[in-house]
């Protein structure tokens, strides 16, 4: 752990001085002493901000880069920015492809000024460490793209931000399933009607783990169109996790027997996620992922009384049929104009978001 503090004289919250103190860790163990449970399930609203999410992510798709954890706190505040080094002078945000969303952490439920404030000291403390920076995928959420852009720009960053991935997503509101149900295309509703009747699957829905039901998953995602899995074991470790807590939602929709479709939610804090989905190429004719998502939608909206439904990151089409609304997520680019190494690259993603504003 390094120790760094900003001077008194250096933030100011109107007229009254505001200390700022903080950190660099690189060991979870010590984060977890540091933050004194702010990080946890109980403190932590959102699954991707959580230090169950972040370090079995890093275990499993990422220790082999080095870590950099930075904790910013001032009065009974805290902010914590979880990066890794990718390669000389450049860090990026500790996610990969399973985050629906990145972004600095704040604890105690600090005020506009106070976050500016921790963020600053967070961007005059990395300049000695990084000429780069990448966050992503960062949803722009009480206004934390301007709020970081402000920070970084008055320690001496240039900052970029780029819309670079889209997030569908539906608001459930007091609808019930029918009621949401009768709203959505017609092709859908069609298409579950027929193959229901025509290929009927039995489908289950677990909200704890199962080990014979993962290897169901395993088995469908491995005979499935979807790539090579990243890492089946980070999977397994959440699925694990989130069971445990009462939060998982595994469904399996089986045809005389045989798993043939799958999926891996999670809900929590009346947000359901949708992780994974996959069915066996070979029994694509009968659609039975539509069918399973209709039962996991069904069972969400009806059972776990939801108000939102997340569909992750991606823009594919399949998507609008089940969604209703959709956000940007950005990537943001910070240089650090210290650097002579960081003034070409941020020249050029200057000009590339003119060349942006000028086409829309």
């Amino acid at each position: 752990m390094m120790l760094f503090v900003i001077s008194p004289t250096e933030i100011t919250r109107e007229k009254s001085v505001l200390w700022v103190k903080g950190e660099y860790h690189d060991d979870f163990a010590d984060v977890r002493k540091a933050s004194r449970d702010g990080l946890s399930r109980q403190n932590q609203p959102h699954l991707f901000d959580r230090l169950d999410w972040i370090e079995p992510l890093y275990k499993y798709c990422l220790s082999g880069y080095p870590p950099l954890y930075v904790r910013a706190r001032a009065e009974g505040a805290e902010a914590w920015l979880f990066l890794y080094h990718r390669r000389t002078g450049e860090y990026q945000a500790l996610a990969n492809w399973y985050n629906f969303t990145f972004r600095p952490v704040f604890i105690g439920d600090p005020d506009e000024k106070t976050k500016l404030a921790l963020l600053k000291a967070m961007a005059r403390r990395l300049r000695t460490r990084a000429a780069h920076i990448v966050l992503n995928p960062v949803p722009d959420e009480e206004g934390l793209i301007e709020l970081v852009t402000r920070a970084f720009r008055s320690a001496g960053w240039a900052v970029a931000a780029q819309a670079v991935d889209i997030n569908h997503f539906l608001e459930v509101g007091d609808r019930d399933f029918d009621n949401y149900w009768y709203a959505r295309p017609g092709a859908l509703r069609s298409t579950v009607d027929r193959k229901a009747s025509k290929f009927p699957v039995n489908i289950e829905i677990l909200s704890h783990f199962s080990p014979d039901m993962w290897a169901d998953y395993e088995e469908v995602y491995e005979n499935s169109w979807k790539p090579e899995e990243g890492s089946l074991p980070f999977l397994r470790a959440l699925a694990e996790q989130e069971g445990e807590a009462g939060n998982l939602r595994i469904g399996i929709a089986r045809s005389n027997g045989k798993a043939v479709a799958a999926q891996f939610w999670t809900v929590d804090n009346g947000i359901a996620l949708i992780h994974k989905l996959a069915h066996r190429k070979d029994a694509a004719a009968g659609s039975p992922g539509t069918l399973l998502s209709h039962a996991m939608f069904c069972h969400v909206i009806d059972v776990d009384k939801v108000r939102r439904i997340d569909f992750g990151t991606g823009d594919d089409s399949y998507k609008r049929d089940w969604m209703e609304e959709e956000r940007p997520l950005y990537k943001i680019d910070l240089y650090n104009l210290r650097r002579p190494s960081s003034w070409f690259p941020a020249l050029k993603s200057c000009i590339s978001a003119l060349v942006r504003c000028r086409k829309t």
